[in-house]
């Protein structure tokens, strides 16, 4: 599967729609290309790694207390750091982010996972290598 976005459900945004078909072509080139026995030499690349996922602040009934500070809405995979602010309570009070490391938020403040308790996701930023690529035939 394939999902491109931030877009509002049951929005079709052509920019969206034109970078799902870019993907799509770039994956199909490289299956096409790696069955005609094209080898493909090593690479690394940067990857953000699930961490885990933060709910917003909640009193003791379970109800948000906050949302998401100004700052950070609209930052998906810019780096968040210690201090930072994070939430904003609805009494004006600012909720910093806490933690050891720098992380890089993603899903902040969708629609789609209030429901879920999910305020955003903390991801790391991690590089992968991969070895050269080649079909074998037997």
């Amino acid at each position: 599967g394939v999902e491109v976005g931030p877009q509002p459900q049951g929005v079709a945004r052509a920019d969206v729609l034109d970078k799902m078909r870019k993907i799509v072509k770039h994956g199909l080139d490289f299956v096409q290309l790696f069955n005609e026995g094209k080898e493909f030499p090593p690479c690394t690349i940067e990857v953000f790694k699930i961490m885990e996922k933060v709910d917003y602040p909640r009193n003791k009934n379970g109800e948000i207390i906050a949302i998401i500070h100004p700052e950070l809405q609209d930052q998906d995979w810019q780096p968040l750091k210690n201090g930072d602010p994070q939430f904003l309570t609805l009494d004006g009070e600012v909720i910093p982010y806490q933690g050891n490391c720098t992380v890089y938020p993603t899903f902040i403040n969708e629609a789609a996972y209030y429901e879920k308790k999910q305020a955003f996701v903390k991801t790391e930023k991690i590089k992968l290598t991969a070895k050269h690529l080649r079909l074998s035939v037997s």
